[in-house]
């Protein structure tokens, strides 16, 4: 029951449309093979479920009892999951709404013989399969992004820090119920899908298990950069941390994170943030894949987090110290055996603004470069109110002719130097960081806040991340 194939399945592929498939997804293509497939193993998934969870949750487990029911009467090539899976795939791969979904459940359902056991809805189908689902933590926010009501402050009605309520109320005076279930909707919340069960789920399947290992068995290794394990930046962490480095299945995460207009129009009124984890163990054609990439924060707004972002990160980052430090206990469904997974973040991809948020470091006014900081050279431009980044001859090699040229560029010579490298941990070290909002100081500085991501990214070596910071690994 950890995989292994109980039955040799023979697959009989359906064409469709092969003409307009990728090339690169023609053998790699999971969700054609398990709709196709006769059988999907149905009941070792039941077992898996039946030994994971608790025990006040049996009696909530009906998929025995739904799984043996036949589609209609006398219908023996569906059973009434199996039919709600499959057209589950269709819906996702399609991306069907919800409501175009129901309608055509219930298309279905009059088509299909009297007695039939199809669900009626969308709502009724998901209530069918909730026990497959993985977890949600649906996290309370204060609507200031103070905090989050967790651990030491789940039961707390009130921010500590700028006293605002929890709860969406129309009087801040109105009553409030120990039970925080039953105050009313919260002012902000913050939805996180826990990364571990997930990773779980993908070393289950033995042909995932297999993609995550092929930077290590099938890259081609020829001295060029075609994919990111070429990278001088993956094989001075293997040399770093060579533990880390000798188990090629620990995961190399890749961070994102950018502020949407969930609404789909040109109004920048609402911002909602989600936060995207990349795998980049798995092929160059597979590991931007929307399969592959994890949402595993989803900030709500209206408004974006701004620096801030650090107290809705804390979920997510504790995970990450995990798997860098102890990390999990795997099965691998390739190796058929069980191993310590860890993983790290490898890199994070922003834009420039989000990147300030991330790193804390302002990125607009005169000093808004990270590596040049106090010798950014800006200009300020007064008719259009805008700050440009000029002077940039002085990254040229030094007797580069474009140096001495006067009329083509600013009307003097460029004699200044490339600024030597420094260590971006030397300035936040002794910054002691306040989450939430809070009044401006009077001294400006140009980082606001210890780095949220150092330690998740290279452990506890500060000094690795300020090198990787400023481009030194």
């Amino acid at each position: 029951m950890h995989g292994e194939s109980l039955t040799n399945t023979s697959t009989t592929l359906i064409n469709l449309d092969d003409d307009n498939r990728e090339n690169n997804d023609s053998n790699i293509d999971d969700d054609n093979d398990h709709f196709n497939d006769p059988n999907d193993n149905l009941n070792e998934m039941f077992h898996d479920l039946e030994t994971n969870i608790g025990a006040d949750d049996q009696e909530k487990l009906q998929l025995f009892e739904e799984e043996g029911k036949p589609l209609y009467p006398g219908c023996e090539k569906f059973s009434k999951l199996n039919a709600v899976l499959k057209l589950f795939q269709l819906k996702s791969k399609n991306g069907w709404s919800d409501k175009s979904f129901t309608n055509l459940l219930v298309l279905l359902h009059y088509m299909l013989p009297e007695g039939n056991e199809l669900p009626l809805s969308t709502y009724r189908a998901k209530k069918l399969m909730c026990p497959m689902g993985l977890e949600i933590e649906r996290i309370h926010a204060c609507p200031n992004d103070c905090m989050l009501y967790r651990n030491e402050f789940e039961n707390e009605h009130k921010c500590f820090r700028c006293n605002a309520s929890r709860y969406k109320r129309k009087k801040e005076t109105d009553e409030v119920d120990d039970d925080v279930t039953k105050n009313g909707p919260p002012a902000k919340m913050l939805w996180y899908f826990p990364i571990i069960p997930r990773l779980k789920r993908l070393f289950s399947n033995e042909k995932e298990a297999k993609l995550l290992r092929w930077h290590s068995d099938e890259r081609v290794n020829d001295g060029k950069l075609r994919h990111v394990a070429d990278s001088p930046q993956w094989r001075n962490i293997d040399n770093m941390y060579p533990e880390f480095g000798e188990e090629n299945r620990n995961i190399r995460f890749g961070f994102s994170s950018d502020g949407i207009n969930p609404f789909g129009n040109m109004s920048s009124l609402r911002s909602t943030w989600p936060v995207l984890l990349c795998i980049y163990n798995l092929p160059p054609w597979l590991a931007m894949k929307r399969k592959y990439i994890m949402m595993s924060l989803l900030i709500q707004g209206p408004k974006q987090p701004g620096n801030d972002i650090d107290v809705y990160l804390s979920p997510l980052i504790e995970d990450l110290k995990t798997l860098w430090s102890s990390g999990v206990d795997m099965y691998d469904a390739y190796k058929k055996e069980q191993f310590k997974l860890r993983a790290m973040i490898f890199c994070t991809i922003s834009d420039f603004p989000a990147y300030g948020n991330l790193s804390g470091y302002k990125t607009k006014g005169k000093k808004a470069c990270p590596v040049c900081e106090d010798e950014t050279s800006s200009v300020y431009l007064k008719n259009c109110k805008k700050t440009v980044y000029m002077g940039h001859r002085r990254f040229l090699p030094d007797g580069h002719i474009y140096r001495e040229k006067k009329e083509e560029f600013d009307g003097s010579t460029e004699l200044r130097k490339i600024r030597k490298r420094f260590d971006a941990f030397s300035r936040v070290k002794n910054l002691k960081t306040v989450l939430g909002k809070k009044t401006v100081s009077g001294k400006k500085l140009c980082w606001e806040k210890e780095l949220a991501l150092r330690k998740v990214l290279f452990g506890k070596t500060s000094q690795s991340f300020g090198n990787y910071l400023t481009g030194n690994i």
